[in-house]
């Protein structure tokens, strides 16, 4: 009688690949364009191809990996034009979100946003342990900060979106700060907070569009 595989296990297994392979794509461990084998994955990580494939699969989602032509699947590069897609979305959609926060935020929105920005202020944005990519923590304290700013809008929906842009778009923002080491990202936060604690809905539009403009922009202008 042949046994069939625990589907609970298998989903443990999946959910432990795709979690080690994202932190090694976020930490620069594969570089731009590289393939992902997956073969070689089945064997390092010591599970079946079939578990290999769907967290392959889930990293398409996330916008941490492409399907290639021949069914392959590889880190996306630097060129990828899926970047300005994700971008082009986002400035799109969250300066729309920004001037309903702007105009439906509470009192308590305003002092969330100041405690948010105050962590993303303090928090090192590199440490010697995480290389000289952005801190785990920094990371977090970043996308808190924009999202609570959006979170007065008061839409669930819009909110959903957020977030999944924001995963689609976090690979995209390390390589940039590496490729962009001037680019003065503290003094863009601030002029975002004080812009939308203001008030002025035409400003803090206008701010975050330039600060979503300027990750892509570090990998385009040097691709």
């Amino acid at each position: 009688m042949t046994r069939t595989a625990d589907p609970s296990s298998k989903q443990m297994l999946s959910e432990r690949v795709h979690a080690r392979l994202q932190e090694a794509i976020m930490r620069g461990e594969y570089a731009p364009g590289e393939a992902l084998k997956p073969q070689e994955l089945a064997q390092q990580h010591q599970v079946s191809l079939a578990v290999v494939r769907e967290s392959l699969v889930r990293l398409v989602g996330d916008g941490l990996a492409v399907r290639l032509t021949n069914r392959g699947f590889a880190v996306p590069d630097f060129s990828d034009r899926r970047w300005e897609e994700i971008a082009e979305a986002r400035r799109t959609v969250e300066p729309v979100m920004l001037r309903l926060a702007i105009e439906r935020g509470d009192l308590d929105w305003e002092a969330r946003v100041r405690a948010a920005h105050h962590r993303l202020a303090r928090t090192p944005a590199h440490v010697p342990e995480e290389g000289e990519h952005y801190s785990s923590a920094w990371s977090e304290a970043h996308r808190v900060f924009h999202r609570t700013l959006l979170d007065g809008c008061g839409n669930p929906v819009l909110l959903e979106t957020f977030d999944r842009l924001w995963t689609a778009s976090e690979l995209a923002r390390r390589w940039s700060a590496r490729r962009m080491p001037g680019r003065d990202g503290v003094a863009e936060h601030r002029r975002l907070e004080e812009a939308a604690l203001a008030r002025d809905a035409d400003t803090a539009a206008e701010v975050l569009v330039r600060h979503l403009t300027l990750t892509v922009a570090g990998l385009t202008s040097c691709s």
